[in-house]
């Protein structure tokens, strides 16, 4: 149906709104929202402009539309096409449609097309796609605002075009695959949701000339989407600093026992097909024993694929930044992009970057929907790791957190509840609190506001590289070591040696040797009876515990907190409830204490205890730590 021709044409902005007003109902036949464009048009162009609009509109001339396009030029500051894919050059080689309408917002329609859904062909969509997003309306439009549906590209990881199946269909088809946020079915909030749009092509008789177009209208929406990546603001923007290239191969590391054992299971489920609906090529590795991926990282050579991901809990994730600092090229193999899936029991960093990009708490399948989603946008950032040094001489990159007395007592001793998932870390909390120890000995820290600056180190003591030879010598890796959570691939962990490897990675300068007195600016806590004590270097502990609700993925320093003797066990109950919400350090106890240093040190006088890293089991005695602020990279959208 054709729109009606006015002779008058507004000349003045009430006009305008008055004139749009007026022939609203004759336009809502073939228009999406004639208000708006003019409207805004009007705003942002001038009277004239709405005007040179208002004949494109009315007249459906093509003669018009270049006018009006030749205006735009004519102003290249007021122009909105800033997304490549979707620039003015693009429009004159895309097949746009003349007589289509500027779409929604401040966005003019790229192209413009009208197709039936794949399993529905009695019925017809108008599909606008603008640089920011698609808009399908159902045919025909009585109501502007009914029928009419508008996706985001930003929510958009791929599009796909494909003939038909079927020989004597002459038809094309192209997919495209949204992950919007959508109202969650059992419980509050939102959480992002699969929604898979599928047209057919049928313009002509030639199945070509059908691909053809339906491969330009797929070509363009994942160009759009690419534009469209989730942004990140203020300070989480700093942390942006490259993105994975496309099209790109990912390795991914799957441990098949962490967590319930169901990792495989939740990988085909939920991760196998976003990926190829973001057209991301993959290899799959399943780890067969304890630190093989340890040994693959260190041993292979990492060009062939633009991104590391890791599909368990932070165990594997410990593994593979360990085994990339043992390499000769670490510096360049540690800026390797990282990914993570989770599929473990504490799966903490993934419930970290969903925080930092400022979304609702989610857990379970949804986190690893929402993780998979920001990997397909590819945003790298930079992490944070830690170098942790015990007594013996081995040094490890933690990229998480340091624990001593009950909050690694749970980590450990809840590992008989592996099968029930998060919820051992629950019944090992009850069963801890039943019979709350006390741990003794000594803390000091280099608080993060230190004036000394970076450099700082003391004259009673030098820096690790002039430590005597029974530390610089004695080889960083031919220790005992044990995974004891989240990368285990046996139930049962036993200790196993580790082949030597030289030290590498950055000097740690701001420790003195363990068996030196600790810088005398350093502060010494003075209590020495504990319950726990506690550094952490991302927002979560588990996916839903927020250890360090003002953590970063690179701010450059340990979240130290501590809990000392005295306090209740329904107070202890009480602060990790609080944590849950990320609370707790507002609740007033007395007996905990909350500080951000850039290095530690500890040293138990308990002749038993249990000390984790990652929530891996290390050797039991003096530790010392030190943050390297964005030695590593992180796909953290």
């Amino acid at each position: 149906m054709a729109p009606p021709h006015d002779q008058m044409l507004p000349t003045h902005w009430q006009d305008v709104r008055e004139w749009s007003m007026e022939k609203r109902q004759s336009y809502t036949m073939w228009a999406l929202d004639v208000e708006s464009v003019l409207s805004l048009m009007a705003r942002q162009l001038g009277v004239e402009y709405a005007r040179r609009l208002s004949n494109v509109v009315s007249a459906k001339s093509a003669k018009y539309t270049s006018t009006f396009i030749s205006a735009l030029h004519a102003r290249p500051e007021q122009s909105v096409f800033r997304c490549p894919a979707l620039s003015r050059q693009r429009m004159e080689h895309v097949k746009t449609d003349p007589e289509a309408p500027l779409g929604n917002g401040m966005c003019p329609v790229a192209m413009y097309g009208e197709f039936a859904f794949r399993h529905n062909r009695k019925s017809r969509y108008a599909l606008s796609l603008t640089e920011r997003d698609l808009a399908v309306q159902k045919l025909p439009a009585v109501q502007a605002a009914r029928g009419r549906v508008v996706f985001n590209l930003r929510d958009c990881v791929g599009c796909r075009a494909y003939g038909a199946d079927d020989h004597a269909d002459v038809g094309a088809y192209f997919s495209a695959y949204f992950y919007p946020f959508r109202k969650r079915w059992a419980s509050p909030g939102v959480a992002r949701q699969r929604v898979e749009q599928c047209f057919r092509v049928a313009s002509t008789q030639d199945p070509h000339g059908n691909l053809d177009e339906a491969r330009k209208w797929a070509r363009a929406i994942s160009d759009g989407s690419v534009c469209n990546r989730p942004q990140k603001t203020g300070e989480r923007a700093s942390c942006l600093c490259a993105e994975v290239r496309r099209p790109c191969t990912f390795l991914v590391l799957l441990n098949p026992q962490s967590g319930k054992g169901q990792a495989h299971t939740l990988f085909t489920r939920h991760v196998q097909g976003i990926l190829q609906e973001a057209g991301i090529l993959y290899t799959l590795i399943i780890t067969e024993h304890q630190n093989h991926a340890r040994e693959l990282v260190r041993e292979t050579d990492l060009s062939q694929w633009d991104a590391l991901v890791i599909m368990s809990g932070d165990g594997l994730l410990f593994e593979v930044v360990n085994g990339l600092m043992e390499r000769e090229d670490w510096e360049e193999a540690i800026k390797t992009p990282l990914g993570i899936l989770p599929g473990g029991s504490g799966n903490a960093l993934a419930a970290s970057i969903h925080h930092y990009a400022g979304l609702q708490p989610v857990t379970s399948e949804e986190l690893l929907v929402s993780c998979g989603f920001t990997l397909c946008k590819g945003l790298v950032s930079r992490l944070d790791l830690s170098s942790v040094r015990t007594a013996s001489g081995q040094r490890m990159f933690s990229f998480l957190s340091l624990a001593w007395g009950f909050v690694a007592d749970v980590d450990i001793e809840s590992e008989k509840y592996r099968r029930v998932g998060a919820a051992r870390f629950t019944l090992g909390t009850l069963v801890r609190l039943a019979s709350l120890r006390v741990y003794r000995g000594k803390l000091a820290y280099l608080p993060a506001q230190d004036p000394r600056g970076p450099s700082s180190t003391s004259a009673q003591g030098p820096s690790p590289q002039a430590c005597p030879a029974t530390h610089r010598d004695l080889p960083a890796w031919n220790r005992p070591f044990r995974n004891s959570c989240n990368s285990n691939n046996t139930p049962n962990p036993k200790r196993t040696d580790v082949p030597p490897a030289p030290e590498r990675g950055p000097p740690d300068s701001l420790l003195a040797p363990l068996d030196s007195p600790v810088p005398a600016h350093w502060t010494v806590v003075t209590d020495e009876d504990f319950v726990l004590v506690l550094a952490v270097y991302q927002s979560h502990l588990a996916e839903d515990l927020i250890a360090a609700p003002a953590s970063q993925l690179e701010d450059g320093v340990m979240h130290l907190i501590y809990v000392k003797a005295g306090i209740s066990r329904t107070a202890l109950l009480r602060l990790f409830l609080a944590m849950e919400k990320g609370t707790h350090l507002g609740t007033g106890c007395p007996h905990v204490e909350y500080v951000k240093v850039r290095a530690l040190r500890l040293e138990p006088h308990s002749p038993k205890g249990t000390i984790t890293v990652d929530g891996e089991l290390v050797e039991y005695g003096p530790v010392q730590a030190q943050i390297h602020g964005s030695l590593a990279r992180l796909i953290a959208g």
